[in-house]
Protein backbone atom coordinates (compact mmCIF):
# COMPACT_ATOMS: atom_id res chain seq x y z
CA UNK A 1 0.00 0.00 0.00
CA UNK A 2 1.19 3.72 -0.30
CA UNK A 3 1.16 6.23 2.58
CA UNK A 4 0.90 9.58 1.71
CA UNK A 5 1.94 12.33 4.02
CA UNK A 6 0.58 16.09 3.94
CA UNK A 7 0.86 19.19 6.29
CA UNK A 8 2.50 22.37 7.05
CA UNK A 9 5.89 22.69 6.67
CA UNK A 10 7.94 21.46 9.57
CA UNK A 11 5.99 18.89 10.18
CA UNK A 12 7.87 16.19 9.87
CA UNK A 13 6.59 14.92 6.52
CA UNK A 14 10.21 13.85 5.26
CA UNK A 15 11.46 12.70 8.42
CA UNK A 16 8.57 10.81 9.94
CA UNK A 17 8.12 9.61 5.98
CA UNK A 18 11.79 7.89 5.82
CA UNK A 19 11.62 6.47 9.49
CA UNK A 20 8.52 4.59 8.41
CA UNK A 21 9.68 3.65 5.09
CA UNK A 22 13.21 2.25 6.51
CA UNK A 23 10.79 0.24 9.15
CA UNK A 24 8.59 -1.95 6.03
CA UNK A 25 11.68 -1.62 3.51
CA UNK A 26 9.21 0.78 1.56
CA UNK A 27 10.42 3.09 -0.74
CA UNK A 28 10.59 6.64 0.43
CA UNK A 29 9.53 9.46 -2.70
CA UNK A 30 9.53 13.31 -1.26
CA UNK A 31 7.67 15.14 -3.99
CA UNK A 32 9.99 18.14 -3.21
CA UNK A 33 13.14 15.98 -4.59
CA UNK A 34 11.27 14.84 -7.23
CA UNK A 35 10.37 18.76 -8.46
CA UNK A 36 14.33 19.97 -8.08
CA UNK A 37 15.38 16.34 -10.24
CA UNK A 38 13.11 16.64 -12.89
CA UNK A 39 13.93 20.81 -13.24
CA UNK A 40 17.51 20.91 -12.01
CA UNK A 41 17.22 23.51 -9.91
CA UNK A 42 16.31 24.14 -6.12
CA UNK A 43 13.10 25.34 -5.01
CA UNK A 44 13.99 28.24 -3.73
CA UNK A 45 15.57 29.12 -7.58
CA UNK A 46 12.19 27.90 -9.53
CA UNK A 47 10.07 30.00 -7.19
CA UNK A 48 12.41 33.06 -7.80
CA UNK A 49 13.20 33.01 -11.01
CA UNK A 50 9.74 31.38 -12.67
CA UNK A 51 7.47 32.12 -9.72
CA UNK A 52 4.99 29.43 -8.08
CA UNK A 53 2.90 28.71 -10.63
CA UNK A 54 5.98 27.50 -12.56
CA UNK A 55 6.89 25.77 -9.55
CA UNK A 56 2.89 24.41 -9.03
CA UNK A 57 2.96 22.65 -12.83
CA UNK A 58 6.32 20.74 -12.00
CA UNK A 59 4.63 19.50 -8.59
CA UNK A 60 1.77 18.50 -10.20
CA UNK A 61 3.55 16.94 -12.99
CA UNK A 62 5.27 14.97 -10.38
CA UNK A 63 2.28 13.54 -8.54
CA UNK A 64 0.98 12.30 -12.17
CA UNK A 65 4.53 10.33 -12.69
CA UNK A 66 3.59 8.63 -8.94
CA UNK A 67 1.37 6.30 -11.34
CA UNK A 68 -1.69 4.34 -9.58
CA UNK A 69 -1.91 3.53 -6.37
CA UNK A 70 -0.23 0.43 -5.06
CA UNK A 71 -3.33 -1.31 -3.10
CA UNK A 72 -1.31 -4.32 -2.02
CA UNK A 73 -1.18 -5.49 1.43
CA UNK A 74 2.00 -4.03 3.02
CA UNK A 75 3.48 -1.03 3.20
CA UNK A 76 5.31 -0.49 -0.33
CA UNK A 77 5.59 3.32 -0.60
CA UNK A 78 5.71 6.28 1.89
CA UNK A 79 5.42 9.87 0.04
CA UNK A 80 5.97 13.19 1.22
CA UNK A 81 4.22 15.92 -0.08
CA UNK A 82 5.31 19.78 -0.23
CA UNK A 83 3.04 21.85 2.11
CA UNK A 84 0.27 23.35 -0.52
CA UNK A 85 0.65 19.96 -2.75
CA UNK A 86 -2.87 19.71 -1.65
CA UNK A 87 -4.08 22.52 -2.10
CA UNK A 88 -4.94 22.01 -5.61
CA UNK A 89 -8.16 19.45 -5.93
CA UNK A 90 -6.85 17.76 -8.95
CA UNK A 91 -3.95 16.53 -7.13
CA UNK A 92 -5.74 15.52 -4.03
CA UNK A 93 -8.01 13.67 -6.59
CA UNK A 94 -4.44 11.99 -7.39
CA UNK A 95 -3.27 11.46 -3.96
CA UNK A 96 -6.25 10.59 -1.29
CA UNK A 97 -7.94 7.94 -3.69
CA UNK A 98 -6.60 4.08 -3.10
CA UNK A 99 -4.03 5.57 -0.38
CA UNK A 100 -3.94 5.60 3.35
CA UNK A 101 -3.14 9.43 3.58
CA UNK A 102 -1.62 10.90 7.13
CA UNK A 103 -1.78 14.60 8.62
CA UNK A 104 0.89 15.31 10.27
CA UNK A 105 -0.37 18.26 12.08
CA UNK A 106 1.47 20.76 14.47
CA UNK A 107 1.13 24.24 16.36
CA UNK A 108 2.05 26.79 14.81
CA UNK A 109 4.68 28.13 17.34
CA UNK A 110 6.31 24.74 17.38
CA UNK A 111 6.31 24.72 13.55
CA UNK A 112 7.65 28.06 13.01
CA UNK A 113 10.47 26.99 15.51
CA UNK A 114 11.57 23.74 13.41
CA UNK A 115 11.48 26.20 10.61
CA UNK A 116 14.26 28.57 12.34
CA UNK A 117 16.33 25.94 12.49
CA UNK A 118 16.21 24.08 9.09
CA UNK A 119 18.75 24.26 6.65
CA UNK A 120 16.11 23.68 3.66
CA UNK A 121 14.74 27.63 2.48
CA UNK A 122 10.79 27.74 2.59
CA UNK A 123 9.97 30.07 -0.54
CA UNK A 124 6.49 30.88 1.02
CA UNK A 125 7.93 31.51 4.28
CA UNK A 126 11.24 33.39 3.78
CA UNK A 127 11.47 37.04 4.68
CA UNK A 128 7.91 36.88 6.40
CA UNK A 129 6.64 36.31 9.98
CA UNK A 130 6.97 32.86 10.47
CA UNK A 131 4.33 31.96 13.12
CA UNK A 132 2.57 34.48 11.41
CA UNK A 133 2.80 32.86 8.30
CA UNK A 134 2.03 29.61 9.19
CA UNK A 135 -1.04 30.61 10.68
CA UNK A 136 -2.39 31.80 7.80
CA UNK A 137 -1.44 28.62 6.30
CA UNK A 138 -3.04 26.48 8.09
CA UNK A 139 -6.38 28.41 8.89
CA UNK A 140 -6.63 28.20 4.51
CA UNK A 141 -5.22 24.79 4.25
CA UNK A 142 -6.92 23.00 6.87
CA UNK A 143 -10.13 21.81 4.71
CA UNK A 144 -7.23 19.97 2.63
CA UNK A 145 -5.47 18.94 5.38
CA UNK A 146 -8.63 17.48 7.05
CA UNK A 147 -9.61 14.65 4.85
CA UNK A 148 -6.82 12.72 5.36
CA UNK A 149 -7.63 9.70 6.77
CA UNK A 150 -5.00 10.08 9.87
CA UNK A 151 -4.73 13.25 12.08
CA UNK A 152 -1.63 12.82 14.51
CA UNK A 153 0.50 15.35 15.66
CA UNK A 154 4.23 15.42 14.46
CA UNK A 155 5.65 17.38 17.18
CA UNK A 156 6.35 14.27 19.54
CA UNK A 157 8.93 11.67 19.88
CA UNK A 158 9.87 10.76 16.42
CA UNK A 159 9.55 7.09 17.08
CA UNK A 160 6.36 7.77 18.78
CA UNK A 161 4.89 9.22 16.09
CA UNK A 162 5.32 6.46 13.45
CA UNK A 163 4.39 3.32 15.83
CA UNK A 164 1.00 5.93 16.27
CA UNK A 165 0.78 6.14 12.54
CA UNK A 166 1.65 1.87 11.67
CA UNK A 167 -1.40 1.29 14.29
CA UNK A 168 -3.54 3.41 12.86
CA UNK A 169 -2.66 2.41 9.25
CA UNK A 170 -3.08 -1.41 10.06
CA UNK A 171 -6.35 -0.63 11.38
CA UNK A 172 -7.96 1.31 8.05
CA UNK A 173 -6.24 -0.01 5.57
CA UNK A 174 -9.04 -2.78 4.50
CA UNK A 175 -11.50 0.07 4.23
CA UNK A 176 -9.63 2.41 2.21
CA UNK A 177 -7.87 -0.19 -0.21
CA UNK A 178 -10.93 -1.85 -1.50
CA UNK A 179 -12.48 -1.02 -4.51
CA UNK A 180 -14.85 1.23 -4.46
CA UNK A 181 -13.98 2.20 -0.93
CA UNK A 182 -14.93 5.98 -0.09
CA UNK A 183 -12.47 9.04 -0.32
CA UNK A 184 -12.52 12.52 1.53
CA UNK A 185 -11.17 14.95 -0.68
CA UNK A 186 -12.27 17.84 1.37
CA UNK A 187 -13.56 18.09 4.93
CA UNK A 188 -14.40 22.00 5.73
CA UNK A 189 -15.82 22.88 9.29
CA UNK A 190 -17.18 26.45 8.44
CA UNK A 191 -20.10 29.08 10.24
CA UNK A 192 -22.16 27.50 7.52
CA UNK A 193 -21.96 24.10 8.61
CA UNK A 194 -19.19 21.45 7.77
CA UNK A 195 -18.94 20.91 4.11
CA UNK A 196 -17.23 17.26 2.70
CA UNK A 197 -16.45 16.66 -0.52
CA UNK A 198 -15.79 13.20 -1.96
CA UNK A 199 -16.15 10.01 -3.97
CA UNK A 200 -18.74 7.43 -2.33
CA UNK A 201 -18.94 9.04 0.94
CA UNK A 202 -22.57 9.80 1.43
CA UNK A 203 -22.91 6.97 3.57
CA UNK A 204 -19.49 6.49 5.92
CA UNK A 205 -19.91 10.97 6.10
CA UNK A 206 -24.01 10.87 7.01
CA UNK A 207 -23.22 8.30 9.72
CA UNK A 208 -20.21 10.19 10.98
CA UNK A 209 -22.43 13.09 11.60
CA UNK A 210 -25.11 11.37 13.14
CA UNK A 211 -23.07 9.61 15.58
CA UNK A 212 -21.94 13.06 16.16
CA UNK A 213 -24.81 14.45 17.17
CA UNK A 214 -25.62 11.27 19.65
CA UNK A 215 -28.55 10.81 17.14
CA UNK A 216 -30.80 8.29 17.97
CA UNK A 217 -32.39 7.34 14.11
CA UNK A 218 -32.08 9.19 11.25
CA UNK A 219 -34.87 11.10 9.81
CA UNK A 220 -34.68 11.48 6.11
CA UNK A 221 -36.80 13.46 3.65
CA UNK A 222 -36.38 13.00 -0.04
CA UNK A 223 -38.01 12.15 -3.55
CA UNK A 224 -39.35 9.10 -5.46
CA UNK A 225 -36.58 10.11 -7.91
CA UNK A 226 -33.70 10.91 -5.45
CA UNK A 227 -34.93 8.23 -2.99
CA UNK A 228 -34.48 4.97 -5.89
CA UNK A 229 -31.38 6.37 -6.79
CA UNK A 230 -29.74 7.13 -3.57
CA UNK A 231 -32.09 7.40 -0.68
CA UNK A 232 -32.87 3.46 -0.49
CA UNK A 233 -29.27 2.08 -0.29
CA UNK A 234 -28.30 5.11 2.34
CA UNK A 235 -30.55 3.79 4.73
CA UNK A 236 -30.08 0.28 4.33
CA UNK A 237 -26.39 1.18 5.15
CA UNK A 238 -27.67 3.47 7.93
CA UNK A 239 -29.35 0.19 9.26
CA UNK A 240 -26.59 -1.81 9.99
CA UNK A 241 -24.76 1.08 11.22
CA UNK A 242 -27.48 0.63 13.91
CA UNK A 243 -29.52 3.85 13.55
CA UNK A 244 -33.37 3.24 12.41
CA UNK A 245 -34.77 4.86 9.40
CA UNK A 246 -37.83 6.86 9.39
CA UNK A 247 -39.20 8.23 5.57
CA UNK A 248 -40.85 11.54 4.32
CA UNK A 249 -41.65 11.37 0.73
CA UNK A 250 -42.18 14.73 -0.97
CA UNK A 251 -43.35 15.17 -4.34
CA UNK A 252 -40.98 15.20 -7.35
CA UNK A 253 -39.40 18.79 -8.38
CA UNK A 254 -40.74 21.93 -7.69
CA UNK A 255 -43.96 20.33 -7.04
CA UNK A 256 -42.28 20.19 -3.50
CA UNK A 257 -42.29 23.67 -2.99
CA UNK A 258 -45.86 24.57 -1.99
CA UNK A 259 -47.08 25.14 1.58
CA UNK A 260 -49.56 22.87 2.12
CA UNK A 261 -46.55 20.07 1.06
CA UNK A 262 -44.70 21.23 3.51
CA UNK A 263 -48.05 21.41 6.18
CA UNK A 264 -48.53 17.64 5.72
CA UNK A 265 -44.56 16.76 6.06
CA UNK A 266 -44.63 18.61 8.80
CA UNK A 267 -47.89 16.72 10.47
CA UNK A 268 -45.81 13.69 10.14
CA UNK A 269 -43.03 14.89 11.92
CA UNK A 270 -45.54 15.97 14.96
CA UNK A 271 -46.73 11.51 14.59
CA UNK A 272 -43.13 10.24 14.58
CA UNK A 273 -42.49 12.44 17.65
CA UNK A 274 -39.29 14.61 16.27
CA UNK A 275 -38.06 16.69 18.61
CA UNK A 276 -35.86 19.64 18.56
CA UNK A 277 -32.43 17.90 18.88
CA UNK A 278 -32.98 15.57 15.97
CA UNK A 279 -31.83 16.02 12.22
CA UNK A 280 -33.71 16.15 9.24
CA UNK A 281 -31.41 14.77 6.29
CA UNK A 282 -32.39 16.26 3.13
CA UNK A 283 -31.64 13.48 0.60
CA UNK A 284 -32.43 14.87 -3.37
CA UNK A 285 -31.75 17.99 -5.68
CA UNK A 286 -32.32 21.39 -5.47
CA UNK A 287 -36.06 21.87 -5.27
CA UNK A 288 -36.23 19.25 -2.71
CA UNK A 289 -33.75 20.59 -0.15
CA UNK A 290 -35.13 23.94 -0.43
CA UNK A 291 -38.45 22.18 0.97
CA UNK A 292 -36.56 19.97 3.22
CA UNK A 293 -35.06 23.41 4.25
CA UNK A 294 -37.79 25.20 4.87
CA UNK A 295 -39.35 22.86 7.15
CA UNK A 296 -36.53 22.23 9.21
CA UNK A 297 -36.26 26.06 9.64
CA UNK A 298 -40.06 26.48 10.68
CA UNK A 299 -40.71 23.13 12.50
CA UNK A 300 -41.06 23.69 16.35
CA UNK A 301 -39.36 26.98 15.19
CA UNK A 302 -36.16 25.26 13.82
CA UNK A 303 -34.25 21.75 14.06
CA UNK A 304 -30.87 20.93 12.68
CA UNK A 305 -30.88 19.91 8.75
CA UNK A 306 -28.10 17.76 7.39
CA UNK A 307 -28.14 18.15 3.16
CA UNK A 308 -27.12 15.22 1.15
CA UNK A 309 -26.96 16.77 -1.89
CA UNK A 310 -27.71 14.47 -4.98
CA UNK A 311 -27.87 16.30 -8.17
CA UNK A 312 -25.04 18.45 -9.82
CA UNK A 313 -26.83 21.73 -9.11
CA UNK A 314 -27.68 20.82 -5.58
CA UNK A 315 -23.86 19.77 -4.85
CA UNK A 316 -22.20 23.09 -6.40
CA UNK A 317 -24.90 25.92 -5.71
CA UNK A 318 -28.41 24.91 -4.03
CA UNK A 319 -27.29 22.80 -0.72
CA UNK A 320 -24.75 25.81 0.20
CA UNK A 321 -25.69 29.15 2.11
CA UNK A 322 -28.60 28.24 4.34
CA UNK A 323 -31.54 29.70 1.78
CA UNK A 324 -34.65 27.74 1.99
CA UNK A 325 -38.09 28.60 0.28
CA UNK A 326 -41.31 27.94 -1.39
CA UNK A 327 -42.81 29.31 -4.21
CA UNK A 328 -45.75 31.26 -4.61
CA UNK A 329 -48.15 31.55 -7.88
CA UNK A 330 -46.60 34.77 -8.18
CA UNK A 331 -43.23 34.08 -8.45
CA UNK A 332 -40.16 31.53 -7.22
CA UNK A 333 -38.97 31.22 -3.87
CA UNK A 334 -40.88 34.38 -1.95
CA UNK A 335 -41.71 32.50 1.21
CA UNK A 336 -38.36 31.04 3.13
CA UNK A 337 -36.33 31.58 5.90
CA UNK A 338 -32.41 31.31 6.36
CA UNK A 339 -31.05 28.05 8.00
CA UNK A 340 -28.22 26.83 7.87
CA UNK A 341 -27.10 23.12 7.85
CA UNK A 342 -25.03 21.43 10.42
CA UNK A 343 -23.32 19.57 7.69
CA UNK A 344 -23.18 18.99 3.69
CA UNK A 345 -22.06 15.78 1.72
CA UNK A 346 -21.12 16.18 -1.64
CA UNK A 347 -20.55 12.90 -2.81
CA UNK A 348 -19.65 12.81 -6.61
CA UNK A 349 -20.83 9.30 -6.85
CA UNK A 350 -24.28 9.99 -6.61
CA UNK A 351 -23.86 12.08 -10.18
CA UNK A 352 -23.27 8.88 -12.74
CA UNK A 353 -26.23 8.07 -13.51
CA UNK A 354 -28.18 11.67 -13.66
CA UNK A 355 -29.90 12.51 -16.74
CA UNK A 356 -27.55 14.36 -19.37
CA UNK A 357 -30.60 17.23 -18.75
CA UNK A 358 -29.56 17.35 -15.69
CA UNK A 359 -25.96 17.38 -15.91
CA UNK A 360 -26.29 20.56 -18.34
CA UNK A 361 -28.93 22.40 -16.99
CA UNK A 362 -26.51 22.73 -13.83
CA UNK A 363 -23.50 24.03 -15.90
CA UNK A 364 -25.93 27.44 -15.91
CA UNK A 365 -24.77 27.49 -12.22
CA UNK A 366 -21.48 27.01 -12.78
CA UNK A 367 -20.78 29.16 -15.75
CA UNK A 368 -22.11 31.71 -13.63
CA UNK A 369 -19.81 30.99 -10.99
CA UNK A 370 -16.93 31.34 -13.00
CA UNK A 371 -18.32 34.78 -14.16
CA UNK A 372 -17.92 35.92 -11.08
CA UNK A 373 -14.61 36.42 -11.72
CA UNK A 374 -12.99 32.75 -10.68
CA UNK A 375 -10.66 32.48 -13.72
CA UNK A 376 -9.46 28.63 -12.99
CA UNK A 377 -12.97 27.45 -13.40
CA UNK A 378 -13.64 29.11 -16.91
CA UNK A 379 -10.78 27.41 -17.70
CA UNK A 380 -11.87 24.52 -16.43
CA UNK A 381 -15.62 24.82 -18.12
CA UNK A 382 -13.91 25.12 -21.31
CA UNK A 383 -11.64 22.37 -21.12
CA UNK A 384 -14.39 20.12 -20.11
CA UNK A 385 -17.46 21.13 -19.49
CA UNK A 386 -19.20 20.01 -22.22
CA UNK A 387 -18.20 16.63 -21.76
CA UNK A 388 -19.67 16.15 -18.28
CA UNK A 389 -23.40 15.56 -19.45
CA UNK A 390 -22.50 12.86 -22.21
CA UNK A 391 -19.80 11.23 -19.71
CA UNK A 392 -20.00 11.86 -16.34
CA UNK A 393 -18.88 8.88 -15.12
CA UNK A 394 -15.53 9.24 -17.45
CA UNK A 395 -15.34 12.98 -15.68
CA UNK A 396 -15.91 11.93 -12.36
CA UNK A 397 -13.30 9.03 -12.74
CA UNK A 398 -10.91 11.83 -14.21
CA UNK A 399 -11.45 14.12 -11.14
CA UNK A 400 -12.97 16.52 -13.06
CA UNK A 401 -16.37 16.78 -11.57
CA UNK A 402 -15.21 17.07 -8.03
CA UNK A 403 -12.90 19.56 -8.82
CA UNK A 404 -16.19 21.45 -10.31
CA UNK A 405 -17.95 20.59 -7.44
CA UNK A 406 -15.08 22.30 -4.84
CA UNK A 407 -14.70 25.13 -6.87
CA UNK A 408 -18.10 26.11 -6.99
CA UNK A 409 -19.10 24.84 -3.93
CA UNK A 410 -16.25 26.54 -1.83
CA UNK A 411 -16.45 29.91 -3.72
CA UNK A 412 -20.38 30.28 -2.96
CA UNK A 413 -19.18 29.26 1.10
CA UNK A 414 -17.01 32.26 0.99
CA UNK A 415 -19.08 34.51 -0.52
CA UNK A 416 -22.33 33.40 2.08
CA UNK A 417 -19.92 33.53 4.94
CA UNK A 418 -18.99 37.12 4.35
CA UNK A 419 -22.98 38.54 3.71
CA UNK A 420 -24.69 35.53 5.41
CA UNK A 421 -28.04 37.47 4.55
CA UNK A 422 -27.52 39.51 1.82
CA UNK A 423 -27.13 42.71 3.42
CA UNK A 424 -24.30 44.39 1.76
CA UNK A 425 -24.92 47.35 -0.76
CA UNK A 426 -22.05 46.54 -3.06
CA UNK A 427 -20.78 42.89 -3.92
CA UNK A 428 -21.58 40.30 -1.21
CA UNK A 429 -24.22 37.65 -1.65
CA UNK A 430 -26.04 39.49 -4.14
CA UNK A 431 -23.54 38.84 -6.77
CA UNK A 432 -24.45 34.92 -7.07
CA UNK A 433 -27.56 36.86 -8.50
CA UNK A 434 -26.22 36.90 -11.49
CA UNK A 435 -28.15 35.92 -14.39
CA UNK A 436 -31.11 35.18 -11.93
CA UNK A 437 -33.41 38.47 -12.30
CA UNK A 438 -34.74 37.41 -15.65
CA UNK A 439 -33.47 33.73 -15.46
CA UNK A 440 -36.52 33.20 -12.53
CA UNK A 441 -38.83 35.38 -14.81
CA UNK A 442 -38.49 32.93 -17.94
CA UNK A 443 -38.65 30.06 -15.06
CA UNK A 444 -42.04 31.54 -13.82
CA UNK A 445 -43.42 31.73 -17.14
CA UNK A 446 -42.92 28.34 -18.26
CA UNK A 447 -44.80 27.37 -14.76
CA UNK A 448 -41.46 26.26 -13.34
CA UNK A 449 -42.11 23.13 -15.34
CA UNK A 450 -40.51 23.99 -19.38
CA UNK A 451 -36.88 24.71 -17.40
CA UNK A 452 -34.15 23.29 -15.64
CA UNK A 453 -33.43 26.38 -13.07
CA UNK A 454 -29.79 25.94 -14.25
CA UNK A 455 -31.25 26.04 -17.66
CA UNK A 456 -33.13 29.32 -16.53
CA UNK A 457 -30.28 31.10 -14.94
CA UNK A 458 -28.38 30.54 -18.39
CA UNK A 459 -31.29 32.69 -19.90
CA UNK A 460 -30.58 34.86 -17.35
CA UNK A 461 -26.73 35.09 -17.98
CA UNK A 462 -27.35 36.06 -21.71
CA UNK A 463 -29.66 38.57 -20.94
CA UNK A 464 -27.09 39.88 -18.08
CA UNK A 465 -24.76 40.16 -20.47
CA UNK A 466 -26.92 42.36 -23.08
CA UNK A 467 -27.63 44.73 -20.49
CA UNK A 468 -24.30 44.78 -19.39
CA UNK A 469 -23.05 45.63 -22.74
CA UNK A 470 -25.80 48.06 -22.84
CA UNK A 471 -25.33 50.03 -20.13
CA UNK A 472 -20.98 49.96 -20.68
CA UNK A 473 -20.29 48.13 -17.90
CA UNK A 474 -19.65 44.23 -19.46
CA UNK A 475 -17.00 44.53 -21.99
CA UNK A 476 -17.69 43.13 -25.52
CA UNK A 477 -14.55 40.41 -24.91
CA UNK A 478 -15.96 39.23 -21.57
CA UNK A 479 -20.03 39.26 -22.74
CA UNK A 480 -18.61 36.65 -26.03
CA UNK A 481 -16.67 34.70 -23.55
CA UNK A 482 -19.44 33.74 -21.28
CA UNK A 483 -21.89 33.59 -24.51
CA UNK A 484 -19.17 31.30 -25.86
CA UNK A 485 -18.95 29.21 -23.14
CA UNK A 486 -23.03 28.33 -23.09
CA UNK A 487 -22.97 27.87 -26.59
CA UNK A 488 -19.84 25.11 -25.68
CA UNK A 489 -22.22 23.46 -23.03
CA UNK A 490 -25.39 24.10 -25.07
CA UNK A 491 -27.03 26.05 -22.87
CA UNK A 492 -30.13 28.84 -23.87
CA UNK A 493 -29.31 28.46 -27.50
CA UNK A 494 -33.18 28.07 -28.15
CA UNK A 495 -35.37 30.73 -28.29
CA UNK A 496 -38.15 30.82 -25.65
CA UNK A 497 -42.11 30.95 -25.97
CA UNK A 498 -43.16 33.28 -23.80
CA UNK A 499 -44.79 36.61 -24.00
CA UNK A 500 -42.98 39.36 -22.99
CA UNK A 501 -45.41 41.01 -20.54
CA UNK A 502 -45.30 37.63 -19.09
CA UNK A 503 -41.55 37.43 -18.20
CA UNK A 504 -41.38 41.17 -17.66
CA UNK A 505 -44.88 40.31 -14.85
CA UNK A 506 -42.67 37.76 -13.29
CA UNK A 507 -39.68 39.94 -13.27
CA UNK A 508 -41.66 43.12 -10.96
CA UNK A 509 -41.98 40.30 -7.84
CA UNK A 510 -38.13 39.63 -8.26
CA UNK A 511 -36.52 39.96 -4.71
CA UNK A 512 -33.85 42.23 -5.20
CA UNK A 513 -35.65 45.29 -5.29
CA UNK A 514 -34.77 48.13 -3.34
CA UNK A 515 -37.56 51.51 -2.95
CA UNK A 516 -38.99 50.22 -5.82
CA UNK A 517 -35.67 49.40 -8.52
CA UNK A 518 -34.19 46.65 -9.17
CA UNK A 519 -30.83 46.05 -8.36
CA UNK A 520 -29.11 44.32 -11.22
CA UNK A 521 -25.95 41.75 -11.51
CA UNK A 522 -23.97 42.44 -14.30
CA UNK A 523 -20.84 41.27 -15.72
CA UNK A 524 -17.40 43.33 -15.93
CA UNK A 525 -14.31 42.39 -17.30
CA UNK A 526 -12.89 40.29 -14.14
CA UNK A 527 -16.55 40.44 -12.02
CA UNK A 528 -19.48 41.78 -11.94
CA UNK A 529 -20.69 45.34 -10.55
CA UNK A 530 -24.21 46.28 -9.11
CA UNK A 531 -26.75 48.70 -10.54
CA UNK A 532 -30.11 49.90 -10.15
CA UNK A 533 -30.68 52.62 -12.67
CA UNK A 534 -30.77 49.89 -16.11
CA UNK A 535 -33.66 52.01 -17.67
CA UNK A 536 -36.73 49.85 -18.15
CA UNK A 537 -36.16 50.05 -22.51
CA UNK A 538 -32.81 47.84 -21.86
CA UNK A 539 -34.86 45.27 -19.83
CA UNK A 540 -37.36 44.94 -22.14
CA UNK A 541 -34.42 44.48 -25.31
CA UNK A 542 -32.69 42.31 -23.03
CA UNK A 543 -36.14 40.00 -22.52
CA UNK A 544 -37.14 39.94 -26.04
CA UNK A 545 -33.94 38.67 -27.13
CA UNK A 546 -34.30 35.83 -25.16
CA UNK A 547 -37.81 35.58 -26.72
CA UNK A 548 -39.27 33.68 -30.08
CA UNK A 549 -40.09 36.22 -32.47
CA UNK A 550 -43.79 37.86 -32.38
CA UNK A 551 -43.29 37.22 -28.53
CA UNK A 552 -41.98 40.84 -27.93
CA UNK A 553 -45.36 42.43 -28.50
Amino acid sequence: MDIVLVGLPGSGKSVVGRRLAHRHGAAFIDLDDLVERSDGRPIPDIFAEDGEAAFRTLERQAITGLGPADTAPGISRVIATGGGAVVEPANRWALYRGRVTVWLDGRPEVLAQRLRRSPNVRPLITGHDPIGTIRGLAQRRERYYAAADIRQSGVAELSGVVDAIERRVHELARGVLEPGSPSVLLDAPTPLGRFVLGDRIAAPSLIDTLRRMDARRAILVSEPGAWSAVGEALAARLVTAGLPVERILLPQGEAAKRMAVVATAASQLAGLGVGRDEALVAVGGGALGDAAGFLAATYLRGIPLIHVPTTLVAQIDSSIGGKTAIDLPEGKNLVGAFHQPIAIIADVATLATLPARDLRGALGEAVKMAALGDERLFGLLERDGSAIPDAPADLIERGVVAELVERCGWAKMEVVMADERERANEGGRITLNLGHSLGHAVEAAGGYADLLHGEAVAYGLRAACEIGRAMGVTPPERARRILGLLDRVGLARESLPYPLETVLGHLRVDKKHVGGKLRWVLPTADGVTIRADVPAGVVSAAAASLLMPGRAS
